[in-house]
């Protein structure tokens, strides 16, 4: 093989390699567990997009009035929330489930 040859082999390896990376290769999920506390739903600007599914979901939320101290119990706010979140129907950063007993991680 000529060194044309070997160049445009090498180069055609590594454009198949950069393909078959995931889209979402550099992209890190959001640590659920430490997601609790007072929420608050915004239409722009949040700082999670949440999609509500009805089984397998990635964390299991228990709505709450008072003492949302710990993973999956969230209490809704208009003001000073520790988390913003958007309803979303597609492309969501984490789906939840709402649960009546045992909040958290399935």
């Amino acid at each position: 093989m000529d060194v044309l040859t070997v160049k445009a082999l090498t180069g055609i390896f590594v454009a198949a390699v950069l393909l078959m990376q995931p889209a979402n290769a550099g992209e890190k999920k959001p640590d659920l567990a430490k997601i609790f506390g007072r929420i608050q739903v915004v239409d722009s600007f949040p700082d999670y997009k949440v999609k509500v599914v009805t089984s397998f979901p990635d964390l299991k939320v228990k709505k709450t009035d008072s003492f949302a101290d710990g993973p999956g119990l969230w209490m809704f706010v208009e003001s000073f929330p520790d988390f913003k979140i958007q309803f979303v129907d597609a492309f969501p950063d984490f789906t939840i489930e709402y649960v009546d007993a045992f909040p958290g991680l399935p």
